[in-house]
């Protein structure tokens, strides 16, 4: 099938009727800074009490070196490094600016509308989780999204303390560690 640039316009038409913000894009290094940088709330969507489990090491991560508030949100924990644990997303006392995403990616699409219901400002899906589904959802409905990437990791690549977290950078530095804010 031939397009002609009438077949385009019509196609462009139809497809900014479905995605009323566009089409979603990986935000890159600079992007995912502006929303770490941006935040002061984090809400931790299948956050266990295991030690073992990522979102507990990650969880443990943010405690002791950012400033956020952090949320933990699993229905099935009341408490978690000393801690309350929140149900759902609506339970939380406030709108978290980040929702970080410890879900299987079927869960995903139905967890950036809750994301987007209680006001979050952006989607976090962690490292090794796909959705593309979760992603254009997330935009269409006008929040930032981001996936496959560690939020622990992408704090501390940006904050100068990677080697804190369990990851040797391999670079010895005088530079002194920077803080949220």
């Amino acid at each position: 099938m031939t397009t002609t640039p009438e077949t385009r316009t019509n196609t462009a038409t139809t497809a900014g009727e479905e995605h009323p913000h566009g089409l979603w894009e990986e935000p890159g290094a600079a992007r995912r800074l502006q929303l770490l940088r941006a935040a002061k709330s984090v809400a931790i969507v299948g956050m266990s009490d295991k030690p073992a489990r990522a979102s507990y090491f990650v969880a443990t991560y943010l405690t002791s070196d950012s400033s956020y508030q952090l949320y933990y949100v699993n229905p099935r924990i009341t408490e978690v490094l000393g801690e309350p644990g929140y149900a759902s997303l609506q339970d939380l006392p406030e709108a978290p600016d980040i929702v970080v995403a410890f879900r299987k990616p079927a869960d995903l699409p139905t967890l950036a509308e809750e994301a987007a219901a209680v006001g979050a400002q952006t989607l976090w899906v962690q490292l090794g989780i796909h959705s593309a589904e979760a992603m254009q959802r997330a935009t269409d409905l006008g929040i930032n999204a981001v996936q496959d990437r560690c939020i622990k990791i992408e704090h501390g690549r940006f904050h100068g303390n990677l080697h804190l977290g369990g990851f040797d950078t391999g670079v010895i530095s005088a530079k002194r560690q920077q803080l949220d804010g």
